[in-house]
């Protein structure tokens, strides 16, 4: 199982931006090891974002976003106190979520 996500989500008005930093190898299937065999391909292929458990966002990646990817993004309607949840799932079927609370 991947190091947990770091996760920071702050309301002004009614709109909380959150900031995720994920830790993920992400392998694109491109690269060779020191005895010249291809790295099979290893990426998060699948994002989603939750605000107090509904969906507000989701996400298809592939093999060229960049080792441990950051993403930010809005929610609309957050306030202080709410929680907002986000789930990966990679090529290889492994699942990573974590949740925080909009501060």
């Amino acid at each position: 199982m991947a190091d947990p996500m770091r996760i920071r989500a702050k309301a002004e008005g009614n709109i909380a931006t959150v900031r995720v930093l994920m830790s993920h190898e992400m392998e694109s299937g491109q690269r060779k090891d020191s005895a010249g065999k291809v790295i099979p391909a290893w990426h998060i292929s699948e994002v989603s974002a939750t605000h107090n458990g509904k969906v507000v966002m989701t996400a298809e990646w592939g093999p060229a976003v960049s080792k441990n990817p950051f993403l930010q993004f809005n929610v609309k309607g957050a306030k202080a106190g709410d929680k907002v949840g986000v789930t990966w799932k990679d090529n290889k079927g492994d699942t990573r979520t974590d949740e925080a609370t909009v501060s």
